[in-house]
């Protein structure tokens, strides 16, 4: 890792070596992308297996196929994606010069610059991916890139940063290690485009920090992702596949379910469908190697706080598997099911991240809108149904970054559509096109024709006697 960034003297010389290596290498060509991106390919195939078992020691019990399936297939599939793309992306776009130019030959394209070095802070639930994923489109875009995995999944980092240093020359992608100081350094730094996953709190002081240097940013947060199970769902397929969402990672996915709104004569049919179905996954709890653990001791005392005062404020909750006891030093835990907290609970406010689900009953399918709409914008909506005027208010009325229907958190895993949130849950998007966009300089180029019949139709200085006329005849509604 004799290339990997400590300090902050460190993150600012790497930076400013890939700016500079930028700016005298010129335009990068589609082989040279490619071949970049191929790179980073290369290295998830050389490292999955350090990387895998990193990944399970960070967690505490994590399993080898889920951490293939999720964050190096998953990485796997979006550079892949954007090396097979890009050429096509690259490709300037033919405009229509405006009248009467365009009948006097003028012509008119948008081309697609690299912005530079694009800045990647990644987070711990998904280490791989939340790096991986943004550098395919940040590379497919023509641009270079520093990496900054989360310090909480520290084994992960180092092993990243040692696979890094390995395969890529650090003036294409270099990667930086540290904790909070080297994150606000980091934010702080004049990359050319910054992307951030991670918490709404943090992702404003980055948004801050990033304000300095005028830098763009792409921020993937989260929120209180809300399911509606409409009247005309299957509740035990909706029941089975939200317990497959709540138990991936743990629950510890930024776009898992968090609030599921039920009607309220079917909340006592879907708590059994749903305990039954996760039970059926994870018949157990101690020692269950299928079961992704909660990620440290810290976040397992903010999961079990949220619960906690759900039960003191007089809340029903359910378990299942079975209930078990808190142990930091194993923390797989059961599903907990807070059905109908009180509106003052802390689990309706803050995002769970973690083994518990709320269920909330309602009457109206209106209503469930007005309750979303109460909240800020969420990273992810689900509905289950097959009432399709239903689907389509319920679509119409709501905002979030994306939607699954009848199904959750698949629309995350499209590479040809853009991957995002809106207003509290982020900005910016990337996979597919809109990736690629999303870290190039959309620069528009006007080239005038040979002749030019402004002075002899009386539109340049010193004005004639119809020049106003002429204008004022244009002013229509």
């Amino acid at each position: 890792m004799a290339n990997a960034v400590t300090t902050v003297d460190g993150l600012g010389q790497v930076l400013a070596a890939q700016k500079s290596d930028f700016l005298k290498a010129g335009p990068v060509d589609a082989g040279e992308r490619r071949k970049r991106i191929q790179t980073a390919i290369d290295l998830l195939v050389k490292y999955h297996k350090p990387l895998v078992e990193a990944m399970d020691a960070d967690f505490g019990g994590r399993p080898a196929g889920f951490s293939l399936m999720n964050d190096v297939l998953g990485s796997l599939t979006s550079l892949k994606h954007a090396r097979d793309h890009l050429e096509a992306w690259m490709a300037p776009e033919k405009r229509q010069p405006f009248s009467p130019y365009d009948q006097l030959g003028a012509e008119a394209w948008v081309m697609f610059q690299p912005k530079g070095s694009v800045g990647i802070i990644g987070t711990w639930n998904a280490p791989l991916f939340t790096l991986f994923s943004p550098l395919a489109y940040a590379l497919a875009a023509g641009n270079r890139a520093v990496l900054k995995p989360s310090e909480v999944a520290s084994r992960t980092a180092d092993v990243v940063a040692q696979a890094v240093c390995d395969m890529f020359d650090p003036q294409v992608v270099g990667i930086a290690l540290g904790a909070a100081d080297m994150g606000a350094a980091f934010a702080g730094q004049p990359f050319d485009h910054l992307v951030f996953t991670g918490s709404t709190v943090v992702g404003k002081a980055i948004m801050r920090q990033a304000a300095d240097n005028l830098v763009p940013v792409t921020l993937e947060l989260g929120g209180k992702s809300p399911t509606v199970i409409g009247r005309s769902a299957d509740l035990a397929t909706a029941a089975f596949r939200l317990a497959v969402a709540k138990g991936a990672n743990g629950g510890q996915l930024c776009v898992n379910p968090d609030l599921i709104y039920v009607p309220r004569e079917q909340v006592e049919a879907f708590v059994t469908a749903f305990k039954a179905a996760f039970a059926e996954l994870y018949p157990a709890v101690e020692g269950n190697a299928d079961l992704v653990a909660v990620i440290n001791a810290r976040h397992l005392a903010r999961v079990e706080g949220y619960v906690s005062d759900a039960v003191g404020r007089g809340a029903r909750v359910e378990a299942t598997p079975a209930e078990a006891p808190v142990d930091p030093a194993n923390r797989r835990r059961p599903l907990r099911l807070v059905i109908d907290p009180p509106a003052d609970s802390q689990i309706l406010h803050e995002e769970i991240f973690g083994p518990a689900v709320v269920i909330l009953p309602y009457d109206q399918v209106a209503d469930v809108v007005v309750s979303i709409n109460a909240r800020p914008h969420p990273l992810a909506l689900y509905y289950f149904g097959s009432d399709e005027a239903e689907q389509q208010y319920v679509l119409n009325h709501t905002l979030s970054g994306g939607v699954t229907i009848n199904e959750a958190m698949y629309h995350a895993a499209m590479q040809d559509a853009p991957f995002g949130g809106v207003g509290a849950s982020g900005m910016g998007h990337y996979h597919g096109r809109e990736g690629f966009l999303e870290f190039s300089h959309t620069r528009t180029v006007f080239k005038a024709p040979a002749y030019d019949p402004r002075r002899e139709w009386g539109l340049l200085p010193p004005y004639g006697p119809h020049f106003l006329a002429a204008m004022e005849a244009q002013v229509t509604p």
